[in-house]
């Protein structure tokens, strides 16, 4: 706990921040210490590091009760500054010191559930937009199929252990200072399972579970972002002795587009327009998410006018409705002209002098919004 940073501070906000501010910060952190993207060795412990902190930060229950109490769990003992918790009575203390002798006893054979799975997958920028279907293999851990997961051979039961009788520990009388102190500790012949396999199954070798690969299918909602977790119930590692299996959770990673910006709900994007229809005015067709629309420029519009169109962002993932599509407009300068083009521009300024411009940056724009038009 002591060596943890706060998570303000992680995410680089104050206290008094809302709830967008934490997610802008984290979303730009996040595509910053990406291991995909950012090669760094101490890149995806500080991507992990934020992954926390905006966990908590951003559900209002854990973040007031963060503000409260920190890092340390209110529901973990006493003394709301790292107590030991000794709810659990004298036996637990015993346990924590001499390693059992007096505290509960687990039952080896009890049914446990199977650990949870993390699987990072990288989706185009449209696909977190519009959602879809796909497919995705993984690798775990299931009961063998040959022997059912009891790990004994087909035909074969295992036996009880003789020397911890089924418990799965041994006691050892010890003597000590304060007397002789029965001292329990894990079974060494039966390694704290209580069973003794005689014949064990050739196929898991007496584990009774056995690593597979797992397709399995993922419906990805429209609207998720970078960072987005997706939790499939029972898909993680498989449960041991009857128990249920665990969870996957999928972590998205959401690659960027080159005409499109994405805050939030909301698209962002640039779109050129010449001296003419800046001063005059004009309509222009203008590529969004899917499909093209209308827009018109009034007479007079300057440089980095921003224009608004309702609900051309991104649908929301848990609502109705969508974002809307911010649309900045850049006036190209030309830079071929003709001499009749040259001399009315200059009578127009009322100067004799040309200006030298430059055309590459608006090129590119140019370039960028035709690769959109066509859906790319």
């Amino acid at each position: 706990m002591a060596n943890k940073r706060d998570y303000y501070e992680v995410l680089g906000v104050g206290k008094d921040s809302s709830a967008e501010d934490v997610k802008k910060a984290y979303r730009k952190l996040a595509r910053q210490y990406h291991p995909d993207v950012n090669k760094e060795a101490d890149a995806e412990t500080k991507f992990k590091e934020v992954k926390e902190a905006y966990d908590v930060l951003s559900d209002d229950s854990k973040r007031d009760t963060y503000d409260r109490f920190g890092h340390v769990d209110p529901n973990q003992g006493m003394g709301g500054a790292g107590g030991a918790d000794f709810g659990g009575g004298f036996g637990d203390i015993f346990d924590m010191f001499f390693g059992g002798g007096g505290g509960r006893q687990r039952d080896p054979n009890a049914p446990q559930r199977g650990n949870d799975l993390q699987y990072t997958m990288t989706i185009e920028f449209k696909e977190a937009v519009f959602g879809k279907e796909t497919e995705i293999t993984i690798p775990r851990t299931e009961n063998c199929d040959t022997c059912s997961g009891s790990g004994a051979k087909p035909g074969t039961t295992p036996k009880t252990c003789s020397t911890c009788h089924g418990s799965g520990q041994q006691e050892v009388v010890q003597n000590t200072p304060f007397g002789r102190i029965a001292n329990r500790r894990v079974c060494q012949t039966c390694r704290g399972t209580g069973k003794i396999i005689p014949e064990k199954c050739t196929t898991c070798q007496g584990e009774g579970r056995v690593k597979k690969q797992r397709r399995i299918k993922v419906n990805i909602p429209a609207g998720v972002d970078e960072g987005s977790q997706i939790r499939i119930s029972g898909e993680g590692e498989g449960g041991s002795k009857g128990g249920p299996a665990g969870d996957l959770y999928i972590v998205l990673r959401v690659k960027s587009h080159e005409f499109f910006d994405r805050e939030g709900d909301d698209i962002y994007c640039e779109v050129p327009i010449n001296f003419v229809q800046a001063a005059l005015g004009a309509e222009i067709e203008i590529p969004t998410l899917n499909e093209r629309v209308k827009l018109k420029i009034p007479a007079g519009t300057q440089t980095g006018t921003y224009f608004r169109l309702k609900g051309k962002g991104v649908p929301k993932l848990r609502g109705i409705g969508a974002g809307d599509q911010h649309v900045k407009v850049t006036v190209v300068t030309p830079t071929k002209l003709s001499d009749e083009q040259k001399e009315l521009l200059r009578q127009f300024g009322g100067s004799s002098e040309p200006a030298t411009v430059t055309e590459e940056h608006h090129e590119s724009i140019f370039d960028k919004m035709k690769r959109a038009f066509r859906g790319e």
